[in-house]
């Protein structure tokens, strides 16, 4: 068996286009431009590219870009602040304060702060309650990006038995809810799960987001199983160079599965897609709405041999 390969960045650029398809009806039908504003405290390189994508991607889907460049000596009342001015802001329907923050400055005071209808980041504790309590909610973007591509695979994942391996509070614990959810029989597995390979092989789904390259093998997967990987670790690389690697030994873990996501091309483009998503629908719900639905896509359209 040769694993089919899950294409995130085809997927992406699907859904970022049904996003800019919904924000052209709000505009057109409601006079309603979803806004989204993003701090950036520092200059942190990589966070200003990822910063910088945001916004391209945010002006591109018809919304509107409110960037919001802070110094790394910012104090943590003067953040608090800007974050209130936006809460009461209504062209601001969605509010994102990348992270790291510096260390003076309290990250879990600072997400707290953000209105949880504006915290399009989905890292709200009333965010995760709400998901925890199967409500409506602004969900985190990688797991909300990782359950859209293993739906291009499978459209319904009741009753299939996932495993996600890591239980962190961005990834690992909202992906379970997110399957639960979608009635999928959920395991989450961790560094001190007994006979870890034994407990993936029984699964149907593997999310892996642990954090440690290549460290799902091949002989961890059921065959047919669809493969999300999740990690990216920059290693050294021949000449030189360096190169990405996810958590899961790619090319051995293909001669098994049914499908897998590649690093990078996989789950990574998902993140700035579901971002805009999650900032159509705060819109929406702020504006008592009904909310768009992303979630599901094309299957098959997306993934290539």
């Amino acid at each position: 068996m040769t694993a089919r390969i899950i294409d995130g960045k085809t997927i992406a650029a699907e859904l970022r286009g049904r996003v800019a398809d919904a924000a052209h009806r709000l505009a057109r039908d409601r006079t309603l431009v979803p806004g989204l504003a993003v701090v950036l405290v520092g200059n942190n390189p990589a966070s200003e590219v990822y910063v910088g994508s945001k916004t391209k991607a945010t002006v591109g889907s018809g919304m509107r870009s409110f960037d919001h460049r802070l110094p790394a000596n910012v104090s943590e009342a003067d953040l608090l602040t800007l974050v209130g001015r936006l809460n009461r802001d209504p062209v601001v329907h969605g509010i994102l304060v990348q992270l790291p923050l510096p260390a003076h400055i309290d990250s879990q005071k600072v997400l707290a702060a953000i209105d949880p209808a504006k915290d399009v980041d989905g890292f709200h504790p009333v965010n995760l309650g709400r998901l925890a309590a199967g409500l409506p909610a602004l969900a985190p973007c990688t797991p909300l990006g990782c359950v859209i591509l293993a739906k291009t695979v499978r459209p319904s994942l009741e009753g299939l038995e996932a495993v996600i391996i890591g239980r962190s509070n961005i990834v690992g614990k909202p992906l379970a809810l997110l399957l639960l959810g979608e009635n999928a029989t959920v395991t989450v597995a961790h560094s001190r799960t007994e006979d870890l390979p034994e407990v993936c092989r029984r699964a149907d789904l593997v999310f892996a987001a642990v954090g440690r390259p290549e460290f799902v093998r091949k002989g961890w997967i059921k065959p047919g199983a669809t493969v999300i990987d999740v990690g990216i670790t920059r290693v050294p690389g021949a000449g030189g160079k360096s190169k990405l690697l996810g958590d899961v030994a790619f090319a051995e873990a293909s001669e098994v599965a049914g499908a897998i996501t590649p690093v990078p091309g996989g789950v990574g483009p998902m993140t700035i897609s579901c971002l805009l998503a999650n900032t159509v629908r705060a819109a929406c719900m702020q504006a008592g709405l009904p909310t768009p639905d992303f979630s599901r896509l094309s299957p098959d359209e997306s993934m290539r041999d």
